[in-house]
Protein backbone atom coordinates (compact mmCIF):
# COMPACT_ATOMS: atom_id res chain seq x y z
CA UNK A 1 0.00 0.00 0.00
CA UNK A 2 1.25 3.52 -0.76
CA UNK A 3 -0.18 5.66 1.71
CA UNK A 4 0.08 8.92 0.29
CA UNK A 5 -1.28 7.33 -3.37
CA UNK A 6 -4.01 6.50 -1.26
CA UNK A 7 -4.85 9.54 0.73
CA UNK A 8 -4.61 11.26 -2.82
CA UNK A 9 -7.44 9.11 -4.15
CA UNK A 10 -9.16 9.90 -0.87
CA UNK A 11 -9.14 13.73 -1.35
CA UNK A 12 -10.23 12.99 -5.40
CA UNK A 13 -13.33 10.57 -4.01
CA UNK A 14 -13.69 10.34 -0.17
CA UNK A 15 -15.00 7.35 1.25
CA UNK A 16 -15.59 6.81 4.65
CA UNK A 17 -15.11 3.20 4.55
CA UNK A 18 -11.30 3.57 3.25
CA UNK A 19 -11.01 6.28 6.55
CA UNK A 20 -10.47 3.41 8.77
CA UNK A 21 -8.21 1.44 6.85
CA UNK A 22 -5.89 4.45 6.02
CA UNK A 23 -5.60 5.10 9.62
CA UNK A 24 -4.58 1.99 10.47
CA UNK A 25 -1.92 1.87 7.86
CA UNK A 26 -0.34 5.07 9.02
CA UNK A 27 -0.34 3.52 12.48
CA UNK A 28 1.87 0.63 10.98
CA UNK A 29 4.30 2.48 8.61
CA UNK A 30 4.97 4.82 11.36
CA UNK A 31 4.94 2.72 14.55
CA UNK A 32 7.21 0.34 13.25
CA UNK A 33 10.65 -0.19 14.75
CA UNK A 34 13.81 -0.27 12.87
CA UNK A 35 17.75 -1.02 13.34
CA UNK A 36 18.42 2.66 12.73
CA UNK A 37 18.24 4.82 15.69
CA UNK A 38 17.97 8.09 13.35
CA UNK A 39 14.91 7.03 11.81
CA UNK A 40 12.99 5.60 14.31
CA UNK A 41 13.25 9.26 15.93
CA UNK A 42 11.54 10.64 12.48
CA UNK A 43 9.30 8.02 12.66
CA UNK A 44 8.10 8.71 16.11
CA UNK A 45 8.11 12.25 15.44
CA UNK A 46 5.98 12.15 12.73
CA UNK A 47 3.71 9.74 14.68
CA UNK A 48 2.73 12.77 17.43
CA UNK A 49 1.37 14.64 14.00
CA UNK A 50 -0.99 11.98 13.18
CA UNK A 51 -3.92 14.25 13.60
CA UNK A 52 -2.71 17.18 11.22
CA UNK A 53 -1.11 14.66 8.61
CA UNK A 54 -4.55 12.89 8.07
CA UNK A 55 -6.70 16.02 8.36
CA UNK A 56 -7.58 15.31 5.03
CA UNK A 57 -9.55 11.82 6.13
CA UNK A 58 -12.28 14.37 7.98
CA UNK A 59 -11.19 17.79 5.25
CA UNK A 60 -11.18 16.50 2.01
CA UNK A 61 -10.51 20.18 0.60
CA UNK A 62 -6.75 20.95 1.76
CA UNK A 63 -3.88 20.06 0.39
CA UNK A 64 -1.85 17.37 1.22
CA UNK A 65 0.89 19.01 1.13
CA UNK A 66 2.52 22.35 1.51
CA UNK A 67 3.91 23.28 -1.53
CA UNK A 68 1.21 25.86 -2.59
CA UNK A 69 3.65 27.84 0.57
CA UNK A 70 6.62 26.93 -0.20
CA UNK A 71 6.02 28.44 -3.51
CA UNK A 72 4.70 31.76 -2.51
CA UNK A 73 8.10 32.24 -0.69
CA UNK A 74 10.47 31.26 -3.47
CA UNK A 75 9.98 34.29 -5.35
CA UNK A 76 11.00 36.73 -2.40
CA UNK A 77 13.69 34.43 -1.64
CA UNK A 78 15.20 35.12 -4.97
CA UNK A 79 14.24 39.02 -5.40
CA UNK A 80 16.68 38.67 -1.93
CA UNK A 81 19.45 36.88 -3.31
CA UNK A 82 19.26 39.17 -6.43
CA UNK A 83 18.39 42.64 -5.12
CA UNK A 84 19.85 42.31 -1.46
CA UNK A 85 16.39 43.12 0.22
CA UNK A 86 15.39 46.31 1.05
CA UNK A 87 17.19 49.61 2.31
CA UNK A 88 14.33 50.67 4.71
CA UNK A 89 11.06 49.33 6.64
CA UNK A 90 8.90 51.33 4.76
CA UNK A 91 10.58 49.42 1.51
CA UNK A 92 10.20 45.93 2.89
CA UNK A 93 6.57 46.74 3.52
CA UNK A 94 5.73 48.09 -0.12
CA UNK A 95 7.55 45.14 -1.03
CA UNK A 96 5.63 42.70 0.61
CA UNK A 97 2.10 44.51 -0.08
CA UNK A 98 2.68 44.10 -3.57
CA UNK A 99 4.16 40.66 -3.38
CA UNK A 100 0.54 39.51 -1.50
CA UNK A 101 -1.96 41.37 -3.68
CA UNK A 102 0.13 39.75 -6.86
CA UNK A 103 -0.24 36.20 -5.33
CA UNK A 104 -2.94 36.66 -4.36
CA UNK A 105 -4.51 37.74 -7.80
CA UNK A 106 -2.77 35.17 -9.51
CA UNK A 107 -4.10 32.75 -7.28
CA UNK A 108 -7.81 34.08 -8.19
CA UNK A 109 -6.74 33.94 -11.80
CA UNK A 110 -7.00 37.93 -11.94
CA UNK A 111 -4.68 40.34 -14.25
CA UNK A 112 -2.38 42.09 -11.32
CA UNK A 113 -1.99 45.11 -13.76
CA UNK A 114 -5.95 44.96 -14.33
CA UNK A 115 -6.66 44.83 -10.88
CA UNK A 116 -4.02 48.01 -9.92
CA UNK A 117 -5.08 49.70 -12.94
CA UNK A 118 -8.60 49.42 -11.50
CA UNK A 119 -7.70 50.52 -7.72
CA UNK A 120 -5.36 53.64 -8.72
CA UNK A 121 -8.31 55.56 -10.12
CA UNK A 122 -10.92 54.11 -7.54
CA UNK A 123 -13.42 52.53 -10.63
CA UNK A 124 -13.64 49.03 -8.26
CA UNK A 125 -15.51 47.02 -10.93
CA UNK A 126 -13.29 44.58 -9.76
CA UNK A 127 -14.44 42.74 -6.38
CA UNK A 128 -12.33 43.55 -3.62
CA UNK A 129 -9.54 40.62 -2.83
CA UNK A 130 -11.17 39.96 0.20
CA UNK A 131 -14.33 39.46 -1.16
CA UNK A 132 -12.96 37.20 -3.98
CA UNK A 133 -11.51 34.96 -1.64
CA UNK A 134 -14.60 34.82 0.40
CA UNK A 135 -16.30 33.83 -1.99
CA UNK A 136 -14.53 31.31 -3.25
CA UNK A 137 -13.83 29.83 0.34
CA UNK A 138 -17.74 29.44 0.44
CA UNK A 139 -17.73 27.67 -2.60
CA UNK A 140 -14.89 25.33 -2.06
CA UNK A 141 -16.13 23.95 1.70
CA UNK A 142 -19.86 24.89 0.82
CA UNK A 143 -20.81 26.95 3.68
Amino acid sequence: MDLYRDLKRYKAQPQPSKKTELEKEFERIFTQKTSYQLLNQQLKRLHKHKSSLLRVLDRPEIPLHTNGSENDLREHVKRRKICGGTRSDLGRQCRDTFSSLKKTCRKLKISFWQYLQDRLPMSNSIPSLGELVLKKTRAATGY
